[in-house]
């Protein structure tokens, strides 16, 4: 280990949709948190690990932080991204280029107190068109607060990464790595299945299905030539289950097939895939039905 070795928590937070979990993946240089074109779509704390021979940067992907709270998911999903900012050694909080809304402003109050920690990082620079128009608003964003460090990124194409790593580099503390360096993170094999299932339903439904739906995963089996995987996707609903299985099973097909390829490429092996959709009325806002399927502070 060389001398001066660095390693820490770095804790992504933002409103939800701004990138977050595209940042993480982006960093860690391989897909651990799953993405999709809508809001929540991140549930769970989910560690990312990069180690490079100064330093291992452990980042804390965490759920979107919104205003509202109507039911008990919401709420696990706020205890969630906010429980990790006082152990965290860095803090990121993202933002998107040339917005600034109400949720923003919300995420910022959250980070009060955490002076000296909290890096603002402005995603999404390469959809910018006139790049001039950035000095202004990061001058106005500036103001707001005293952060650490501000550093332009795009999490989708890598542009200025390397700057944003370095930075976080010099704020962790002086300490032994946590973890092993091929390690990319801590979740489970059977917890990247049921997330992978989820993105699927996320990405192929819309309107409100994919809000009422989680993933448990029944049986994880490594054979010799194969994985065996069956899942149970709760939801809230009959005619939930009735969309999302779809005509002659045609909706549920597609989402069994997208998830089994996704995995294979992940798992780096053949996997047979099942899927089972079931309703649990109300889990989503149900503590005890949440605790029952994986959902724990």
């Amino acid at each position: 280990m060389a001398e001066g070795f660095r390693c820490g928590y770095v804790a992504i937070v933002g409103r939800p949709n701004v990138g977050k979990s595209t940042l993480m993946n982006r960093a860690v240089g391989q897909k651990v948190s799953i993405t999709a074109p809508k809001p929540q779509t991140t549930r769970h704390q989910i560690i990312g690990i990069h180690s490079r021979d100064d330093a291992q940067i452990l980042y804390l992907d965490t759920p979107g932080l919104h205003i509202k709270e109507p039911r008990a998911l919401n709420r696990y999903l706020n205890r969630a991204a906010s429980s990790v900012l006082q152990d965290a050694d860095v803090v990121l909080f993202v933002v998107q280029a040339l917005q600034w809304t109400a949720e923003d402003e919300a995420v910022l109050e959250r980070l009060s107190g955490l002076a000296g920690r909290v890096i603002l990082v402005i995603n999404q620079v390469d959809r910018v068109r006139d790049r001039v128009e950035l000095l202004p608003y990061i001058e106005q964003l500036s103001a707001k607060a005293e952060f650490a460090e501000v550093v332009p990124v795009s999490a989708r194409s890598g542009d200025n990464l390397e700057a944003l790593e370095d930075c976080i580099v010099r704020y962790l503390p002086e300490s032994e790595p946590f973890y092993p360096e091929d390690m990319v993170t801590t979740r489970s094999e059977r917890f990247v299945a049921a997330e992978a299932v989820r993105e699927h339903i996320t990405r192929l439904l819309h309107a409100e299905v994919p809000y009422s739906v989680t993933v448990e995963i029944e049986q994880f089996k490594d054979e010799p030539r194969i994985t065996r995987i069956s899942a149970v996707i709760w939801v809230e609903r009959e005619g939930q289950k009735k969309i999302l299985i779809g005509r002659g099973g045609s909706q549920l097909k597609r989402i069994g097939e997208r998830a089994r390829k996704e995995l294979e490429e992940i798992l780096d092996r053949k996997v047979f895939l099942q899927l089972w959709v079931k309703v649990k009325a109300g889990w989503a806002d149900d503590e005890r039905a949440l605790r029952s399927l994986g959902f724990e502070d």
